[in-house]
């Protein structure tokens, strides 16, 4: 495998900050300290700023330059409203699992998160913590459930970056974090889908929101 290029490098710095709180929706990027601070020229960073914005991670616009992707309260509750219907229709239809593979996935997902709690990588968690929910709705084997799911993605990524931010400094640590996703996973590999979606309500978009719009106040 290619080692990564100066942009891909880029791209992964600026994305990390942004998953792990260190840079909060509306905050502007600003080229001259971004340049400073990744030891890179202008052309590789705006190319890293151009990947990022396809992701939709970033806005560019004119006049006012490159800041972080910002959700409405409206685009919050239509992302995880979507996400909670996937997710209790995945449960239903693949709980209990039938495949060992399925919970496979699913296992691995969250070892990456408990390594990434351990390390205190607050965006390497976000990332696994999505690798997890995804590992879920994947035990339906519902393919056309796992295109649209996939299609959130990096709307769901900011969205539980602002979770895992609102949740640690109100609610919980991060290993605590870790804990409610393993107990989540317990239920799954118990076969008794009531118990999982129980779970899944109170895991769901309803806390979820309540935290996460909390974060915005106390950051922006």
């Amino acid at each position: 495998m290619d080692p990564p290029s100066l942009v891909q490098l880029a791209a992964g710095a600026i994305r990390k900050m942004i998953l792990s709180g260190e840079l909060g929706p509306g905050d502007r990027l600003i080229e001259l300290a971004l340049t400073e601070r990744l030891g890179i020229s202008r052309p590789p960073l705006r190319e890293a700023m151009r990947l990022l914005q396809q992701e939709g991670l970033i806005l560019v616009q004119p006049r006012r330059g490159a800041t972080v992707a910002a959700l409405t309260d409206q685009d919050v509750y239509e992302i995880l409203t979507l996400r909670s219907a996937l997710e209790r229709t995945a449960i239903e239809l693949g709980v209990p699992v039938r495949l060992p593979e399925r919970l496979a996935v699913c296992r691995d997902a969250l070892g990456r998160m408990e390594r990434s709690a351990a390390e205190e990588d607050r965006a390497a968690l976000v990332e696994s913590g999505y690798a997890f929910h995804a590992a879920l709705v994947g035990l339906a084997g519902h393919r056309r459930i796992e295109e649209i799911y996939s299609s959130l993605h990096r709307q769901l990524l900011l969205c539980m970056a602002r979770n895992l931010y609102a949740r640690e400094r109100y609610y919980e640590d991060l290993d605590v974090h870790v804990a409610r996703h393993r107990h989540l996973l317990e239920l799954v590999e118990a076969g008794d889908p009531e118990a999982v979606l129980a779970e899944l309500a109170v895991h769901g978009e309803r806390s979820f929101s309540q935290l996460a719009d909390r974060a915005p106040r106390e950051t922006g």
